[in-house]
């Protein structure tokens, strides 16, 4: 018997091909990535906002992948694969998603390693407010509540 709080039941309206419970380590990388999303939020310069943006995307992407992996025990040999091909094949709904974070791929690492203008503001600004909505769409896909992590300006 699973222990209390341990799991969270789907909703009646969740995909169907969301298994009956999401694993702890499906919600905590969903948790983990809204928290990287909010940090890459306060970074100022543009590749460390890029970079951990498109690493949010990537633990919202885990999230789903250990939503719908096999159960424990199950044994697969699989060559390495790309978290964004695995997407596309366990979650074909994301495909699209999956094809835009995968061609950030080298833009990241060059950001990551400090390339100069490796990202400008405006790519940086636009991977964040991607990744937000991925976050909610991910959130939905797992039959959660959406949770903004950013703050919405107001027009005043």
């Amino acid at each position: 018997m699973p222990l209390p709080g341990r799991t969270v039941s789907r909703s009646a309206s969740a995909p169907r091909a969301l298994s009956a419970r999401l694993s702890v380590s499906a919600l905590e990388l969903l948790a983990h990535a809204r928290r990287t999303l909010a940090e890459a939020a306060e970074q100022s310069g543009p590749p460390d906002r890029y970079a951990g943006a498109h690493l949010a995307a990537l633990r919202g992407a885990a999230a789903v992948l250990a939503a719908r992996s096999e159960p424990p025990g199950a044994v697969i040999r699989r060559r390495p694969t790309s978290a964004w091909v695995l997407l596309r094949s366990m979650a074909p709904e994301l495909a699209e998603w999956a094809s835009l974070f995968a061609a950030g791929a080298r833009k990241r690492a060059a950001a990551e390693t400090g390339a100069p203008g490796s990202v400008t503001a405006q790519e940086a600004e636009d991977l964040v407010r991607s990744v937000e909505t991925f976050l909610a769409v991910v959130e939905t896909t797992l039959g959660l509540p959406v949770r903004p992590t950013l703050r919405v300006a107001q027009a005043g």
